[in-house]
């Protein structure tokens, strides 16, 4: 979520200030639309960020994190949202220009790789996705920006990439560096998901089943295997619940406890996570510094994830030089 004059600006700012007076009428109030940047001559309005915001907004809630804090990480994510949305405006009119575009069928490839990634039905994906806010409409908009962004980076920035073993193996000493003293620790995670407004006895439900998944566990039963049949996680759930090797402080605080205190192979005792599910972990390898041949490729695609950044922010920047843009949030 990142940053990325033509003529006329008098224009654009005139037509931003009419539509930030625009209103409707009801019987009880006025309803005013507010504008929060201008894109050349076009608006973002604050409807659109905040529907855009919604996902983002579950997650910072799930953190339960005391009101200051959280106010000041939603303010912070809508600051970034916004200059994503502005981002994919300068990235729409670039392929406007060398007419690129994705269609209907894309998108339903695109959706159905996505689950398949995960291995998920794709009605599953789609019930996550609403779970966070985002109607089917909305996630195949987003599923068509991701697209349209990766056919512009292809046409546009990868040209410009170059990444070598030196790369890598800079960017491997860069991230020991950032671990510091810290290790890394790699957990597989069961989560079971807590219904919205869960009563007292489908919560007390859904812990009878997390301990009883526990016992399994520890009785020897195959964890991937169990997380595969109950874990409600889908981005995690085709990869026997683990996102890779992660730092014991980037780690939730409901897991933090579990992963200084397990032995390589042990199950936890099952932690809230908030008041949206219950997880349960089981720590496959225990803290340790990867050598740089056991995390070459990643290093290697790390690389290339950063150069790619660092192109696309200067494309975009050359794009945003020639436009007239003005943020009021």
């Amino acid at each position: 979520m990142r940053c990325l004059v033509r003529k006329l600006r008098w224009l654009a700012a005139g037509a931003a200030l009419a539509l930030s007076a625009t209103f409707v009428q009801t019987s009880r109030a006025a309803i005013v639309e507010r504008v929060v940047a201008v894109v050349g001559e076009r608006p973002i309005l604050l409807t659109d960020l905040r529907k855009r915001a919604r996902p983002f907004i579950s997650q910072i809630y799930a953190q339960q994190l005391d009101p200051t804090h959280r106010a000041g990480q939603e303010t912070q994510m809508y600051r970034d949202l916004l200059n994503r949305m502005i981002d994919d405006r300068l990235e729409e009119q670039a392929a406007d220009k060398s007419r690129i575009s994705v269609s209907s069928d894309e998108i339903d490839r695109g959706m159905r790789q996505k689950a398949e990634q995960l291995n998920l039905p794709l009605k599953d994906l789609l019930a996550e996705a609403g779970r966070q806010g985002l109607s089917e409409q909305d996630y195949r908009e987003e599923v068509r920006r991701q697209l349209l962004e990766g056919k512009l980076i292809q046409l546009r920035v990868i040209p410009r990439v170059r990444v070598s073993e030196e790369d890598a193996h800079a960017t491997y000493e860069h991230w020991r560096k950032e671990l510091g003293e810290e290790r890394i620790v790699d957990l597989h995670i069961l989560a079971l998901r807590v219904p919205t407004n869960a009563t007292d006895d489908q919560y007390k439900e859904r812990e009878n089943l997390a301990r009883d998944i526990v016992r399994r566990a520890r009785a020897g039963e195959d964890f991937c295997k169990l997380i595969a049949q109950y874990s409600e996680d889908v981005q995690t759930k085709g990869t026997c619940g683990t996102r890779g090797g992660q730092q014991v402080s980037a780690l939730v605080p409901a897991l933090q406890d579990a992963a200084k205190n397990l032995k390589e192979g042990e199950t936890s005792d099952p932690v809230p996570y908030g008041s949206e599910a219950i997880l349960i972990s089981q720590l496959a390898k225990g803290p340790h510094v990867p050598e740089y041949e056991e995390v070459k490729l990643l290093m290697r695609e790390r690389a290339m994830g950063e150069v790619i950044e660092r192109q696309r922010k200067l494309w975009l920047e050359d794009m945003r030089r020639g436009l007239y843009i003005d943020v009021r949030l």
